[in-house]
């Protein structure tokens, strides 16, 4: 399928829109305005190719491609979450672990409850809503409990000095770190339909569905997105602490 003309001049209208947000980064000296624009070039090339690849797959039969994709996903998004969560032992490691996790309950729940088919046309845009809010949710809890153990290195040795375990000593900075991954997800949720009307539900509407069948479809997104950020967070969590004691409950902390 050809790349529609009609949509190509307001493409390129939205970029002026870009180019205002490099204009600010410009004259408010954050010096990022070389990171816009790569991110600008990378995103249109990017949704250009997957849209090619999607065209294509969608046009197969069976779930290999389906499965292939979403292992892509979580291996990119593992890298991006292992970046975020820098100074964490086997960040990378933990983060492909936490998002698998996280993706592979959700989409199991979804396809075990018959809430989607288990076609490429379904299964991949699914996919990979999931598997970009679980990378999110893994980063900002590595990062939040690395931050957290390290500044809370004394109170932590005190604990353990007391008598508690690793899991003892840790378990307030652990809820402190889930309660932060999960508190974006749980105000959209709160908030969606009176402050803002999200990707899914407008994109349908813009596609020409009714109002109320887009409702219903951003009801199960936004209920699916809460699952998949408790699964990965959890696991993140858990995952994460442990990578800072040693079996005898010992607080070690990477140089």
């Amino acid at each position: 399928m050809p790349i529609s003309l009609e949509m190509l001049p307001r493409v390129l209208a939205s970029i002026a829109l870009v180019a205002a947000a490099g204009l600010i980064s410009r004259w408010q000296r954050l010096d990022v305005e070389k990171e816009i624009g790569v991110a600008t070039v990378r995103a249109f090339v990017q949704l250009i190719a997957i849209g090619f690849i999607l065209n294509w797959i969608f046009g197969q039969q069976g779930p290999l491609w389906v499965i292939l994709i979403a292992i892509e996903m979580v291996l990119v998004a593992g890298v991006n979450a292992g970046h975020r969560g820098e100074g964490v032992p086997h960040s990378h490691a933990l983060a492909w672990f936490a998002i698998g996790v996280g993706t592979l309950l959700t989409l199991g729940s979804l396809l075990l409850l018959q809430v989607f088919p288990f076609e490429p046309r379904y299964a991949i845009p699914i996919a990979g809503m999931v598997v970009g809010n679980a990378m999110n949710v893994a980063s900002l809890v590595m990062a939040r409990l690395r931050d957290e153990i390290s500044s809370q290195r004394a109170t932590i040795e005190a604990a353990l000095a007391l008598g508690a375990t690793g899991r003892e000593a840790v378990a307030p900075h652990l809820r402190r770190a889930l309660t932060a991954a999960m508190t974006p997800i749980i105000d959209s949720t709160r908030t969606v339909g009176l402050i803002q009307l999200p990707g899914a539900m407008v994109g349908m509407i813009l596609a020409g569905a009714s109002p109320l069948e887009a409702v219903q479809l951003q009801m199960i997104v936004m209920y699916m997105l809460t699952g998949a950020a408790a699964f990965t967070g959890v696991t993140a969590a858990y995952a994460t602490y442990r990578q800072f004691f040693t079996r005898h409950h010992q607080l070690v902390l990477p140089p």
